[in-house]
């Protein structure tokens, strides 16, 4: 669970979707309850901003996802899947994702990092440099043991599966 340490603290939620989609798929069969998720996240502290990201596949149902979030409370940043010539696909946010943190971090106490992606490493060590309180929500089974390590609290859906899944 995620520590409430104080009241006042404004937080910022940034949402690896792909990544605790396949997770949650994986893992347990169902699919992430983001509305939940954001809730439990963020407390009674006070939401500055909540971030989504997204990759558009142009699949069915895409699009009511993205008002589903939205409507959630999100702001959901999309980005369109890039296929290369011998048929690879590739679609990630990181570096949008991390800069999004660094433009946020003058105005929140808290960041909360919704991945189990180890490449976000070193976005926690920068955020705390900057004296943000850094907490990661994700899988344990499925998070990189260099985030659960590095950040100042884990909530660890695996856990949580109940209250944070929908099955």
């Amino acid at each position: 669970m995620i520590e409430q340490m104080h009241l006042e603290q404004k937080v910022g939620v940034f949402v690896d979707v792909s990544n605790m989609y396949y997770s949650a798929k994986n893992l347990h069969n169902g699919k992430v309850d983001f509305g939940k998720v954001l809730s439990m996240a963020v407390g009674d502290r006070k939401l500055i901003r909540a971030f989504a990201y997204v990759i558009r596949a142009n699949i069915e149902q895409e699009e009511s996802f993205f008002e589903a979030l939205e409507k959630r409370g999100f702001e959901v940043r999309i980005k369109d899947l890039q296929v290369f010539l011998g048929g690879e696909k590739k679609g990630d946010w990181d570096v949008g994702l991390c800069m999004d943190v660094v433009r946020l971090i003058p105005k929140i106490d808290a960041m909360v990092l919704v991945s189990g992606d180890g490449d976000y490493k070193d976005l926690l060590d920068y955020a705390r440099s900057q004296g943000v309180r850094t907490e990661v929500v994700a899988f344990s089974r499925t998070a990189s043991s260099r985030l659960v390590e590095n950040c100042d609290s884990f909530l660890d859906m695996d856990q949580n599966a109940k209250q944070l899944l929908i099955f």
